[in-house]
């Protein structure tokens, strides 16, 4: 009965397709290479234990025949083997799913999944034993007892099948092909299982239900690896969540534990040892949990203070930055440690970027940060601001000097580059906190006296004294006052008179910007016209002055008056695109003729781009104004500019009529004339210029500069800075009856393209007074009183 065809026929093909399918996982070993190749190993040597237990199984129940019941010995020898195979099958098999790629990438995650799986195979073999141990006894009759070699494989079984559960609910979709390979390696343990149980106790049939489960668990094991594409990749990248599967089984168990107990059922040793190794399990891998947290937790803190660290760090220089700086400020202001900050400024950095690139900068940067370290006492802190400007924090009350000395000497070595050295210096404000708790208060000192050391000329020192505060509050009160003082009527243009010579004739004025303010009083022009500059209101106050200097001209030219006007030009409005047509607009709108205006520019602007400034002044020419160069001599403008410029006025700067003492003539007779001025007016002859002569203030310069040649004076001892109706009061004495006859032609006018030289005299500003003696020097000058003397104040320019 038991030897049948049909029995031989489903054990021999349960044989062919379990060979077939270990020659699948075989050969699938053989193809794949890489760190994962160990799994497809494992495998393969689990699929051949297999085969192995089933071939000994199939052919023992064979063997035994009618013979059954009267073989029970070596049956149970058989059952033990095939156990055994079983449960080496099912160890391989665990260990090529721990294998398998992304399941665990290290040990304290193989621990992990291990001991997953350990408490899922612990609830299955507990429900097991419930459901087939008394009383409940699911498989009646066939339920085997008393069978050692059984337990092994019930374990084996579990074990298996709870990694295999825990490993396809971690598994990211999709995650069928990991579900058909759990199953496949499920129905291996489980057929060996049915195998072991069938030869100890149950009988041909459950060895036949084994061979076929272990037969169709191969297949699809073989059947999940060989599809898998490209050959040894396996994607089951397991994600990591630990512990959220733990409350299934234990209420598993639980629930199998009250349902035993109400049939009347009794827990033997095997029941407590598999309660208990849930329970040891659980523990486990709670303990690596809280392993794992303490860990991450670790590495976190440790994290969040180099994070904290970089948060504070400069990362260039690897001092501190503003962050770090604010930091050791208020530890200080909370200790109540006395500090000296000193904030230092890096003079002339930008030229480095831009000459020499941006990446010689930051090296440059990176020595300074490397020289600030060297030389700083223990304790104290250096700090990279932003840029060019640094920081030391000096814990302590002692004398910040020494320390500041050293550092400006250090900081201001040569940088040795490859392409050459940099050559810096530094300026250094210093400021204490003197016990006070304000960290704003102290950064805000440092900062102003850096301030005023860079406005004293750099590379100095400066203490932080309380007028900075004074001066920075008035600074700023002037800054945001000014800004509606057109709007309030608080400006006014003074006029100083220049005058022909020898006659003193007025013949033409410079336009002066005056301010009264109604609670600051006058503000003296050398201070507001730079703060101008800075916050860049000039070209606003320089539009004011031209358009009120074009009215005034008018006025006084439509009421007959000889007159020109001159304008102080800043550079910045010089290098403004809409300068020109500002210019030509305010002569159309007031109807001034243009060789009326005189444009008046610094020898200092010639310090800039020359080209430039030669295409600006060639441009404003092209409207018919002259253009006078203000304060010659003054040290930036050579010959050879001098000759290139388009320009028809020579203003000659006070310093050269003042500083020398008037000389004779050598070797005739002549009264003693200015040296520099006469070599100046020789100069503007041959260039075809006519010259003024500014800050005339005793009748010993006037008599000077008249014996050196000069036509046209400007100075206190012609005139202060004075009102438009002042001004027209001296026009008109000039040209009342009895006043000296002194003729203005109108200029020439003026080529389009200024040439090298000016020697057709087509740019004079007016002639001299004819048949005057150049010796009859005036005794009594007409002088108004008015504002500060034009060539010792501050322009608008």
């Amino acid at each position: 009965m038991h030897s049948s065809p049909g029995v031989v026929a489903v054990a021999v093909l349960s044989g062919l397709v379990a060979a077939g399918a270990t020659a699948l996982l075989v050969a699938s070993a053989r193809r794949r290479v890489g760190a994962h190749r160990q799994a497809h190993v494992l495998l393969a040597a689990a699929a051949g234990i297999a085969l192995l237990s089933l071939l000994v199984a199939v052919a023992a129940a064979l063997a035994a025949g009618d013979q059954w019941g009267h073989r029970q010995g070596p049956r149970t020898g058989w059952a033990t083997l095939v156990s055994v195979g079983g449960t080496l099958s099912g160890l391989a098999l665990g260990a090529a799913l721990l294998r398998l790629p992304g399941a665990a990438a290290t040990r304290a995650a193989t621990a992990r999944l291990l001991l997953d799986g350990v408490i899922m195979a612990s609830a299955l073999w507990f429900v097991g034993w419930v459901v087939l141990s008394e009383p409940t006894r699911l498989l009646g009759t066939l339920t085997p007892g008393a069978c050692v070699p059984i337990v092994l494989a019930t374990l084996s079984a579990a074990l298996t099948a709870g990694l295999a559960l825990i490993m396809v609910l971690r598994a990211d979709p999709p995650r069928g092909r990991l579900v058909l390979l759990g199953t496949g390696t499920t129905g291996v343990t489980g057929g060996g299982l049915l195998l072991s149980a069938g030869l100890c106790q149950a009988g041909p049939v459950m060895v036949l239900t084994g061979a076929a489960l272990l037969t169709v668990g191969l297949l699809a094991t073989a059947t999940a690896v060989h599809r898998v594409e490209p050959p040894g990749q396996v994607d089951v990248d397991l994600i990591r969540r630990d512990g959220e599967y733990a409350f299934v089984p234990m209420f598993a168990m639980a629930a199998s534990a009250m349902y035993h107990l109400s049939q009347g059922g009794r827990f033997d040793a095997f029941a407590i040892v598999a309660g208990s190794v849930e329970g040891f399990a659980l523990v486990a891998r709670q303990y690596l949990a809280l392993n794992d947290v303490r860990g991450y937790a670790g590495r976190l803190a440790a994290r969040e203070a180099h994070f904290r660290e970089l948060a504070h760090t400069d990362p260039l220089t690897g001092l501190a930055n503003r962050r770090g700086l604010l930091r050791a400020l208020h530890r200080c202001a909370e200790a109540g440690v006395p500090c000296v900050l000193l904030g230092m400024d890096l003079d002339g950095f930008k030229n480095v970027n831009d000459m020499r690139g941006h990446d010689v900068g930051d090296a440059v940067l990176a020595e300074v940060g490397r020289r600030l370290r060297g030389n700083l006492r223990p304790g104290d802190l250096a700090a990279r601001l932003g840029g060019d400007e640094f920081a030391v924090l000096m814990h302590g009350g002692s004398d910040a000097g020494p320390v500041a000395e050293r550092l400006l000497g250090v900081l201001g070595r040569p940088y040795e580059e490859t392409d050459g050295p940099v050559f810096l210096s530094v300026s250094i404000g210093v400021a204490a906190n003197h016990g006070q708790t304000d960290v704003k208060l102290l950064l805000r000192n440092a900062d102003l006296a850096l301030r005023y050391a860079k406005q004293r000329g750099k590379n100095r020192i400066e203490r932080y004294d309380a007028t900075y505060d004074q001066l920075l509050r008035r600074r700023t009160m002037l800054e945001h006052e000014m800004r509606g003082a057109i709007e309030r009527d608080e400006l006014r243009l003074a006029f100083q008179p220049v005058a022909s010579l020898p006659s003193v004739r007025p013949v033409g004025a410079e336009a002066l910007l005056r301010w009264h303010h109604p609670e600051l009083g006058n503000v003296r022009p050398d201070e507001f016209i730079p703060l101008a500059e800075e916050c860049g209101m000039i070209s606003k106050l320089g539009a004011w002055v031209l358009h009120q200097a074009c009215y005034q001209l008018s006025r006084w030219l439509a009421d007959g008056h000889d007159v020109w006007v001159s304008v102080n030009v800043s550079p910045r409005e010089l290098h403004a695109p809409e300068y020109v047509v500002q210019v030509a607009e305010a002569l159309r709108a007031h109807h001034v003729p243009p060789q009326r205006l005189v444009l008046e520019v610094t020898e200092h602007a010639v310090a800039t781009d020359l080209d430039e400034l030669i295409r600006r002044l060639s441009a404003l020419r092209l409207t018919g104004v002259r253009i006078a160069l203000d304060d010659f001599g003054a040290g930036y403008s050579s010959l050879g500019q001098l000759r290139r410029l388009p320009i028809d006025i020579l203003k000659i700067d006070h310093s050269l009529v003042a500083e020398h003492e008037p000389v004779r003539p050598v070797g005739r007779d002549g009264p003693a004339f200015a040296p520099m001025v006469d070599i100046v007016m020789r100069l503007g002859h041959q260039l075809g210029l006519e010259v003024i002569a500014e800050g005339v203030t005793t009748p010993t310069e006037l008599a000077a500069v008249v014996a050196a040649g000069c036509r046209f004076g400007q100075g206190a001892l012609f005139g202060w800075g004075v009102p438009a109706e002042h001004l027209e009061a001296m026009l008109e004495a000039a040209t009342s009856p009895g006043a000296r006859p002194t003729a203005v032609p109108p200029a020439p006018p003026v080529a389009p393209v200024p040439a090298p030289r000016r020697d057709e005299g087509s740019s004079q500003v007016g002639p001299a007074a004819e048949g005057a003696s150049r010796g009859d020097v005036p005794t009594s000058v007409n002088q108004n009183v008015g504002s500060v003397d034009s060539s010792r104040e501050m322009r608008q320019a």
